[in-house]
């Protein structure tokens, strides 16, 4: 198969799985393996086409001309390419652990949980590869849509008021600020193609850059910049997998690569760099990713605490490519998998912990690491991860994060960066320290804490507990992977030094 079949195959794969899962509804073993079969089919497909990009190759294929000059196509480019691997690759081990949870809780509707999973996988590919800004905004609507009902699983009062929001919010600023920006984008250059050095160069200047820079990143609200991140907390009260897929594998990591996308490939950053409209957005991120920090200390549900660390780290990546230099788009474009990979695993752990223990506040967590050392020692890795501290895969995206704030002379932004990470020690480390180093809050007595002096391990089942150890080693494996990250996504961040 060459590779621009491929980038078709990898979006239409997970549609034909969702497919025939919405017919296995009576047979849950065999429903499980077509998904199990069809997240590794996936990432066999996808793995292939890091060579080409590698090589700097950017095959591209059209399926339809929905306008002269317009079609809705796929193209490989670095960073697509690896928001590919992550959601595919994360997707099989989401696939697992999604079974022994669902399974473990008994939960209804498990056939459109994995149906509309399927599709909201195969959404995430087709913003990956997507051409041009048309074809990202097709499938961004689609994710939306797969995801809503995914959000509502419960069906009770609370679930309608999450999705109420959650579709309010994301729908209405891709349609007010988004499909704006499209249309406006089209008017001004005649094309939507994601281009090496951006289109509009020549084409807009002065305030007007940074007002369509504006539509296009509060029109990106899977990115959850202040003021509209309300869907993600409110979100929280989906099925754990299902918050693991909206902060790790596709919905919010959509957000910020279509930001990042849009300014490498349409903006260009030589032209925000050199228009200095750029700066506002940088702000804005800046705040975002203290104020997100300083709410989610005050949080005791443990889901609520990850979800504002969700927001706050998501500006990381808006801030990176709002510096518009080479090291702030290769620190953000890097930060996507390593966040991707350490949140997953924070999310993971809170979903086992559930499982087992039916405890869902920070405070109730005194001493459950003895009774859950898997699972609470791969919380302390996956929150060193999102620190970044070495030696996990984050310390490398925030060293060139840092890089950028001070390439681009705003020390402000880097002193913004520098506290926000200790705000993330102040909110993550706790969490595993009580769980090793306090006593247990189920030990109210004496006769009691002697019954469980051993340390008796009881954990979550297998299938929960095996992808959260998967996750929190692919911590560790990204650290030593971070010169190959670098080198796909060199050729994506490289400036041509332009004339204001």
């Amino acid at each position: 198969m060459n590779p621009e079949h491929t980038l078709a195959v990898a979006v239409f794969l997970p549609l034909i799985g969702a497919l025939i899962v919405s017919t296995l509804g009576a047979t849950p073993n065999l429903r499980e393996a077509v998904t199990l079969i069809t997240s590794g089919a996936l990432l066999a497909i996808v793995i292939p086409l890091l060579g080409p990009a590698m090589s700097g190759e950017q095959p591209a294929i059209n399926l339809v001309m929905v306008l002269p000059g317009l079609p809705l196509g796929f193209k490989l480019e670095p960073l697509g390419m690896l928001f590919s691997l992550v959601a595919s690759g994360l997707w099989i081990v989401t696939s697992v652990y999604s079974i022994g949870y669902m399974r473990g809780h008994d939960e209804k509707h498990q056939t459109r949980f994995f149906t509309c999973f399927a599709i909201a996988i195969a959404a995430a590919q087709g913003i990956a590869f997507a051409r041009n800004v048309f074809t990202l905004f097709i499938f961004y609507e689609v994710l939306t849509f797969s995801t809503f009902p995914l959000v509502t699983h419960y069906g009770d009062a609370a679930a309608k008021r999450a999705g109420r929001i959650y579709l309010g919010i994301l729908l209405s600023t891709s349609v007010a600020f988004l499909l704006l920006a499209t249309i406006w984008t089209w008017q001004l250059t005649g094309t939507l193609e994601f281009t090496s050095g951006g289109i509009l160069a020549g084409k807009v200047d002065g305030p007007m850059v940074g007002i369509l820079l504006g539509l296009y990143a509060f029109g990106s609200g899977k990115a959850a910049l202040m003021p509209f991140h309300r869907w993600l907390p409110a979100a929280m009260v989906a099925p754990t997998p299902v918050s693991a897929l909206l902060h790790a594998v596709a919905v919010v990591k959509a957000g910020v690569f279509t930001i990042t996308k849009v300014v490498v490939y349409i903006f260009g950053i030589d032209l925000l760099r050199n228009s200095g409209m750029n700066l506002w957005l940088c702000y804005v991120a800046a705040f975002t990713l203290l104020a997100a920090s300083l709410i989610a200390i005050t949080k005791d549900n443990l889901k609520e605490r990850l979800a504002y660390s969700t927001i706050s780290q998501l500006s990381y990546i808006v801030l990176g490519a709002a510096l518009a230099n080479s090291w702030g788009v290769l620190g953000a474009g890097m930060h996507i998998a390593m966040h991707a990979v350490g949140k997953i695993t924070l999310f993971l752990c809170a979903g086992a912990i559930f499982v087992a223990t039916h405890k869902t506040l920070v405070s109730q967590l005194d001493g459950l690491g003895r009774r859950m050392p898997f699972t609470m020692g791969a919380f302390g890795i996956g929150a060193l991860c999102v620190i970044g501290l070495p030696p996990m895969g984050g310390s490398w995206s925030k060293w060139f994060l840092a890089l950028g704030t001070a390439e681009a002379g705003q020390l402000w932004l880097l002193a913004a960066l520098m506290i926000s990470s200790l705000l993330n020690i102040a909110y993550l480390m706790p969490i595993a320290a009580r769980a090793f180093f306090l006593p247990s809050a189920d030990d109210g007595d004496h006769e009691h804490a002697s019954k469980h002096a051993g340390g008796k391990i009881r954990e979550a089942p297998l299938l929960c507990v095996v992808p959260l150890c998967i996750t929190a080693i692919g911590c560790l494996i990204l650290f030593f992977a971070g010169g190959e990250i670098y080198e796909l996504l060199q050729p994506m961040a490289m400036v041509t030094e332009v004339s204001p």
